[in-house]
């Protein structure tokens, strides 16, 4: 039954990837370092996707495994800090020269979009969406963030057009 409903979450989001052709294309980072961004990141405030509400210790880790392929871990604890961890392993398939557009697969073949939208200087901030806006992480690489740095990160979310009324703060206890 867990297998079936991952598939049918992961289903979701492939179907969920098509382009919207109302909206331009949401803004990225010009240039992402791959290197220096693979590594932990932890999830302060994010749009979920259905697997992740009531996430708690959501982190989120990449790992290269060549030039244009990631290896990701995405975990959280289910609904509470002693909740049930759980964990996916898509694959993220860096498709443009800026490093900031890539391919997330759940299943084979299908990928479902995403983008770096924003880096800070020190690569210690970021914003991670898609075109369709739908869903939104914001991370940082340690579990706290001050509330001046997470409002600035929410603006820059409103300024590539996501709706922030539906950002929710996932609870880091460590």
């Amino acid at each position: 039954m867990r297998t079936v409903i991952v598939i049918l979450a992961a289903a979701a989001l492939v179907a969920a990837c098509q382009l919207s052709p109302d909206r331009p294309p949401v803004e990225t980072v010009d240039e992402l370092d791959l290197d220096r961004f693979m590594g932990d990141w932890y999830v302060i405030a994010n749009i979920p996707t259905p697997p992740e509400k009531g996430a708690h210790n959501a982190v989120e880790s990449y790992q290269r495994l060549a030039d244009d392929k990631i290896g990701v871990t995405f975990a959280f604890n289910e609904d509470s800090f002693d909740g049930e961890r759980k964990t996916m392993t898509p694959t993220g398939f860096v498709s443009d020269e800026s490093n900031a557009i890539w391919g997330m697969r759940f299943i084979w073949p299908f990928r479902a979009d995403s983008r770096v939208l924003y880096v800070g200087d020190a690569y210690r901030t970021t914003l991670i969406g898609r075109q369709k806006r739908d869903y939104l992480w914001i991370m940082a690489r340690q579990p706290e963030l001050s509330e001046d740095t997470l409002q600035r990160l929410i603006q820059i979310a409103a300024d590539r057009g996501y709706d922030t009324r539906r950002i929710q703060r996932v609870p880091q206890r460590w």
